[in-house]
């Protein structure tokens, strides 16, 4: 397995020798076999390697004798190990995720902490071939579309590097052996046994009769992963391509219109994701409600022969035709005026127009920032601190960036959707400098004095911003 799992690494080109690699362990079998692989690995690659153990707070003691296992495996193997407790239960509820999607979430925003912490270069995971079928075998009963059958990349940017997955080459029978062979006693967690997941269902009944008929079944999903994702990175270019081509957008207005005679001279596939691309950019996050039945109405509106014709899609979303333009905007988008600007005293606290409370206070040192706080010294910036829209030609400036950049420029970059850029809170000192755009950029104040004491921001989210700020992951 060493010698498959090696040349699966060289030939995607998945590590460098040197590098930090951070390891996503579980306590399963699967993580755990990898955590031994890397480690028998680590002096030949020259890696550094830490261990990331995340307990999400969902089986009680259980979860917590795992991280006390993983724990114990580190020393043993002479590994640095950072674990985390996780409070999914209450994420969950204040997110109105599902149990799977809130630990998720938390999960990768514990791994992305880290990353940057360490500088790493890797984030490893242990998903394997099995996993890659589910992958796709999910896909396939939820979606009509083409390019939701990538499966599971084997690299993705992460981060301050990529995440890698070695181990979609193996089974998980494979892996199992391999714990049995080195004497690698994992932790089972018992829901991977419940059959009322979808992914659950897969794995116990629909997987064991596919393989019967193809016992590589797991090789020939992985096959068509990587070759689907060949084409699908093909396309895309291209059909960015078209975007420029036949997409007018108006940031003032929310708003984009489509030359329908332009549009319609490109193929068939390219239109489709130049659509996808559209609505991407327009909602900032799909709504649960969109549907390959809207993709069919916006082609069949296309191809309609009336001049002036109206389409409603979710979220309050319009398309107009008009002879052979297309017009796409949100009804609300222009009817009130989204700015406002609130003094935040210290200690005190503000609450939005969206109902997301911003809070300030003193603290007399610092444990650190999560990604929904900011914290500066008190003496670095000039208060009271404000809290605002953004206004025209508001620059920023933050660690790594020379020089400053204006927002407008950076909420491009980050593809927020014009929807949200109007409302999106902008934190400033007294003296108007911008210092942290919550859930995006953290600045860092001009004056570099040493702090005697801190000042500690913190932003709360409400239900409905929440669902229309949520970031992609």
């Amino acid at each position: 397995m060493n010698q498959q799992v090696t040349k699966f690494i060289k030939k995607h080109q998945l590590l460098n020798p040197g590098s930090t690699v951070l390891v996503g362990v579980s306590g399963g079998p699967d993580s755990m076999a990898l955590l031994h692989f890397l480690a028998q690995a680590r002096e030949t690659w020259n890696l550094k390697l830490i261990v990331l153990s995340a307990d999400h707070q969902l089986r009680g003691e259980e979860s917590i004798a795992d991280q006390r296992y993983i724990k114990h495996m580190c020393e043993q193997w002479n590994i640095q190990f950072i674990g985390a407790a996780l409070n999914v239960p209450k994420y969950k509820q204040a997110h109105k995720l599902g149990t799977q999607a809130a630990a998720r979430a938390m999960r990768y925003q514990f791994f992305q902490e880290q990353m940057e912490a360490e500088n790493a270069d890797y984030l490893a995971l242990g998903h394997h071939g099995d996993d890659q079928a589910e992958t796709m075998l999910m896909a396939l009963l939820r979606t009509a579309s083409s390019s939701s059958f990538a499966g599971i990349p084997l690299k993705r940017p992460f981060a301050t590097g990529a995440i890698i997955r070695p181990f979609l080459c193996l089974t998980k029978a494979e892996i199992e052996a391999y714990c049995g062979e080195h004497g690698i006693e994992p932790r089972i967690d018992p829901s991977n046994q419940e059959t009322v997941y979808t992914r659950n269902f897969i794995r116990k009944e629909l997987l064991p009769v596919i393989r019967e008929k193809n016992p590589n079944i797991h090789t020939t999903l992985q096959q068509l992963s990587h070759t689907l994702k060949e084409d699908e990175q093909f396309l895309r270019r291209e059909a960015e391509k078209v975007w420029e081509k036949t997409v007018t957008l108006n940031d003032e207005e929310q708003s984009a219109e489509m030359d329908i005679d332009v549009f319609c001279g490109h193929p068939p596939a390219l239109q489709r994701r130049v659509y996808h691309l559209l609505l991407d950019y327009l909602y900032g996050r799909l709504p649960k409600d969109l549907s390959y039945i809207h993709e069919e109405q916006f082609f069949a509106l296309l191809e309609s022969e009336k001049s002036n014709v109206q389409l409603d899609f979710p979220a309050q979303l319009k398309l107009e035709k008009t002879y052979r333009k297309l017009q796409f905007s949100f009804l609300q988008a222009s009817q009130a005026d989204p700015s406002f600007h609130h003094t935040l005293e210290v200690p005190g606290r503000v609450e939005l127009p969206d109902g997301s409370l911003v809070t300030a206070e003193y603290r007399i040192q610092t444990d650190g920032a999560g990604p929904h706080q900011y914290v500066l010294g008190m003496e670095q910036v000039g208060l009271p601190l404000h809290i605002r829209t953004r206004k025209p030609g508001d620059r920023m400036s933050w660690k790594g960036l020379k020089g400053r950049k204006k927002l407008k420029d950076l909420f491009i970059d980050e593809k927020i959707s014009p929807k949200e850029r109007d409302n999106w809170p902008v934190v400033t000192d007294n003296n108007g400098e911008i210092l942290w755009l919550p859930g995006l950029k953290k600045g860092e104040p001009e004056n570099k004095v040493k702090p005697s004491s801190y000042i500690q921001i913190t932003y709360e989210k409400s239900d409905v911003q929440e669902e229309n700020h949520a970031k992609r992951h």
